[in-house]
């Protein structure tokens, strides 16, 4: 006999139940080891515990954590999206020219918001609507956004005389805290509060456990898709704005390899590339442990080379407990 709908609501409904436990002993396992490195991090380097290296801590993480957070979600959805770099050092030279041309910086911000949230729409449509691959429409996106940057300027930087409103978005403190960081904080409060608790968020859950039997409840598959995408182009555009505010100045080759570093971090965190399980809280933990471990290693004095053989091999040994505690999950 077919099962109705409402019964394969209900079904999915129980998995996520499920998955949604799963994924908060992945974050707390990981909070721990986050913790830990923290307290080793203090001891063999007494200068990470200074208020300013902390407060630089957050505000260099936190782009990354930004577009990372967009990626969680797409990749919740069993997608990727490998434009956001291009998407970001795009929207940062976007900004520049438009400010430098005269724009009121808050219409020339909104704007480029806007821009993201199309480039984001465009890869999401092809990969929803027309059934393609989204790893390789993002990598034609990641491709052709980046040539649109060096376009727009000929590929040399734009702007050098923002107005001061706009640079403390992304260099200015709140006390010791950088503000840039509290919109890090922001952006992942908000995503997670979205993700847990609306009927947007259950159905991003579900698109990625069983995309067919998403569509067969009812959902819109096509549409979720595409949503997400548009939250990672938006976010990707919010990152490259904040960068050209802290530098003051727009760069065409900025972000390079920022897709890698946010897909390392959405991994680490605790989410499946293959969609349906995870969060923003994993995430934003393991942006903050990869980001204490590159701080450690810098104050360390260790080679640059070494810290990628280190970073590879936590990434690994993240994969291995993650595929352990879906296995036992799914036994259970």
């Amino acid at each position: 006999m077919t099962q109705t709908a409402p019964e394969t609501r209900l079904t999915w409904t129980g998995a996520l139940t499920r998955r949604r436990g799963l994924d908060l002993i992945r974050g707390s396992n990981l909070l721990l080891v986050f913790l830990l490195l923290c307290v080793v991090a203090s001891l063999l380097a007494p200068e990470f515990l200074t208020t300013r290296n902390i407060s630089n801590l957050l505000q260099q993480s936190s782009l990354t954590g930004i577009v990372a957070v967009g990626m969680t979600m797409v990749i919740l959805t069993a997608g990727i999206d490998l434009s956001v770099g291009s998407t970001a050092a795009f929207a940062g030279m976007l900004v520049a020219v438009l400010i430098a041309h005269g724009v009121n910086p808050v219409l020339a911000l909104l704007a480029t918001l806007v821009a993201g949230a199309v480039a984001g729409l465009l890869m999401g449509g092809l990969s929803a609507y027309l059934s393609l691959p989204s790893f390789m429409t993002t990598l034609a996106g990641l491709t052709s956004i980046r040539g649109l940057t060096y376009l727009l300027t000929g590929g040399t930087p734009a702007g050098g005389n923002l107005p001061q409103g706009f640079r403390l978005l992304g260099g200015g403190f709140i006390g010791y805290v950088p503000i840039v960081g509290l919109i890090f904080i922001g952006v992942t409060i908000v995503a997670g509060l979205v993700l847990r608790a609306t009927t947007f968020g259950e159905y991003v859950y579900a698109v990625g456990s069983n995309r067919e039997a998403a569509r067969l409840s009812g959902l819109p598959v096509r549409a979720v898709t595409a949503a997400v995408f548009v939250i990672s182009g938006l976010l990707a555009a919010l990152a490259g704005i904040l960068l050209t505010s802290r530098l003051t100045i727009g760069q065409p080759t900025a972000f390079n390899g920022l897709e890698l570093d946010a897909i390392a971090a959405v991994v680490l965190g605790g989410t499946n590339l293959f969609g349906g399980r995870g969060g923003v809280f994993g995430t934003f933990i393991a942006v903050l442990l990869l980001s204490v471990l590159h701080n450690l290693f810098n104050l360390l004095g260790l080679s640059s080379f070494f810290q990628m053989v280190v970073t590879g091999v936590i990434l690994v040994a993240a994969l291995i407990l993650n595929r352990l505690l879906e296995h036992r999950g799914n036994r259970a």
